[in-house]
């Protein structure tokens, strides 16, 4: 009878539960509406951000050698030792670029405007002067400047590069607060089997957005290409530099050859004959020697066509028409049901303490 009794009353009755849920249905319409304006009060002041995505395919080139490919993995900490190919890691070196501070650095002069036209600058203006904050961080980021001022450190001053540029190396505080806001903003996925690159630009105003993810796009194709062309473009001027070098010899030769053959046309002796034909064979050694610069260069440049890798825009930058976030309608939701469960929690408070004490004689 005892067990009959205790399987009774851990049978829970829903029709009971309703009813005195029902009886405290007031507690509940007051949940409901403090929830919903809590709720609004924290997720409406938050700024709203668009989403763009740019995708493109890369050539691959298999034939490309390891030491090639060990300078650009070389940058990022990859030891690629004794690999010959590139198919399976190559691709993923892209994502590690937006990692790197001199490529984030390079987009500070990106040019973007809002959709509004009253904002006209470059990006790191903008990502500076021109970003919505939350109404309700603004009096925290306050307090935190207060105390950050009661304890003072040494403030970090950048160091300009070349021609003025910043040096990516050595940022200021300012600078390096950028450049961690700008990578909160922009990522790169390589799908591994389609060798497809998305990248995704996340801002606060759609066109910014759109402008961003395309600019991001050339600069990605660029670095990429500088990267793989590096050894062929050095190939490429210094044969150049050969070649012209060896063309000024050869004229030079030419016009000694020529100028000598004038001054001797009627002289018959033998030391004559002899200094001509010198002079010859030194004009056609010059020859030679410009002839193989030539071709060296030709072939400089073809190598460096074929290192050179092309990408295929399988979807390109545009305008986003509705926000992606924050969800407001779907947080309001979420704050409704664990308010919801957290008064049933609340209700049932009574009885969830009597199950939980150690019955007696157990």
């Amino acid at each position: 009878a005892r067990q009959q009794q205790s399987q009774k009353d851990d049978v829970i009755d829903l029709r009971e539960v309703f009813l005195t849920l029902w009886k405290r249905k007031k507690l509940f319409i007051w949940v409901w509406i403090i929830t919903t304006i809590v709720a609004a009060a924290l997720i409406f002041p938050v700024p709203r951000y668009y989403v763009t995505e740019v995708k493109l395919a890369p050539e691959l080139d298999n034939s490309m050698s390891s030491s090639a490919l060990g300078s650009i993995a070389s940058s990022f900490g990859f030891d690629m030792g004794g690999m010959q190919t590139t198919d399976a890691i190559y691709p993923m070196i892209y994502p590690e670029l937006f990692e790197s501070n001199e490529f984030i650095v390079n987009l500070f002069d990106v040019q973007v405007k809002n959709m509004d036209g009253d904002i006209h600058t470059d990006l790191y203006t903008y990502m500076k002067d021109y970003q919505e904050k939350t109404v309700y961080m603004i009096p925290v980021i306050w307090l935190q400047k207060q105390l950050l001022s009661l304890f003072p450190k040494k403030k970090v001053e950048g160091e300009p590069g070349i021609a003025g540029k910043i040096n990516p190396y050595r940022l200021s505080d300012e600078q390096n607060n950028i450049v961690v806001a700008i990578q909160a903003n922009i990522s790169c996925d390589v799908d591994l089997k389609t060798q497809i690159i998305t990248i995704t630009v996340k801002d606060q105003d759609p066109l910014v957005c759109a402008i961003l993810a395309d600019s991001i796009r050339v600069r990605l194709q660029n670095f990429i290409t500088d990267y793989r062309t590096r050894k062929s473009r050095v190939d490429v001027e210094h044969y150049t530099e050969l070649s012209n070098q060896a063309k000024q010899e050869y004229d030079q030769a030419v016009r000694v050859y020529g100028e000598y053959c004038d001054a001797n046309k009627d002289v018959i002796l033998q030391s004559a004959i002899s200094k001509r034909d010198q002079l010859e064979s030194d004009m056609q050694m010059k020859f030679n020697t410009y002839n193989a610069m030539t071709t060296q260069l030709e072939a400089a440049k073809a190598k460096l066509q074929e290192r050179t890798p092309a990408f295929t825009v399988i979807k390109g930058a545009s305008r986003p028409i509705k926000p992606a976030g924050p969800k407001r309608v779907i947080f309001i939701i979420a704050m409704l049901f664990v308010a919801t469960f957290a008064t049933v929690i609340y209700v049932y408070r009574k009885p969830l303490i009597q199950q939980l004490k150690p019955q007696k004689g157990s």
